[in-house]
């Protein structure tokens, strides 16, 4: 796999990460997919607020969608789909919310993806976020988006 489809950011605080998460609102589009891996408090609901209410421009009460499964808003001109699958035990019931379909037609924001299966897209940017001192590593991997990552990189390395 080539080094431009993988990017590794260290967000030094929750400030950072919900800089991030701005960063990606202004990038992502309709048919986008990211998919947030960590473990339990590791910023991928902080990341989805920062960036739901970055696409919005207001201060939107973002809830976490961990008892809905999804919540979903709408931005301009299309909608954001916020997925918390941790609850889901086999990823027949990804169908049954309608997430597969959200996938070509909004930006979707799922945390827990392995609960998805085989229904992850392909073209899926994927996320991870790792506890690193007082901060976090955020590491993307996203073939099909390369691009993207090394806009990213350089606008990530003129603001620190």
């Amino acid at each position: 796999m080539p080094d431009d489809a993988a990017l590794t950011l260290f967000l030094p605080s929750e400030r950072a990460t919900a800089r991030l998460g701005a960063w990606l609102a202004a990038a992502l589009g309709p048919g986008d997919v990211l998919l947030l891996t960590g473990s339990i408090g590791a910023g991928k609901t902080h990341l989805c607020r920062a960036l739901i209410r970055a696409a919005l421009g207001r201060a939107e009460d973002v809830p976490s969608p961990t008892f809905t499964l999804v919540q979903t808003y709408d931005a301009a001109g299309y909608e954001i789909w916020h997925a918390d699958l941790y609850r889901l035990t086999h990823p027949d019931e990804v169908l049954e919310l309608g997430l597969e379909a959200a996938f070509a037609t909004a930006v979707c924001l799922v945390e827990w993806p392995d609960r998805l299966g085989n229904l992850a897209p392909a073209n899926a940017i994927r996320l991870t976020l790792r506890a690193d001192g007082d901060g976090r590593q955020a590491e993307f991997l996203a073939p099909a988006h390369a691009p993207l990552l090394a806009r990213l990189a350089q606008d990530w390395a003129q603001d620190v």
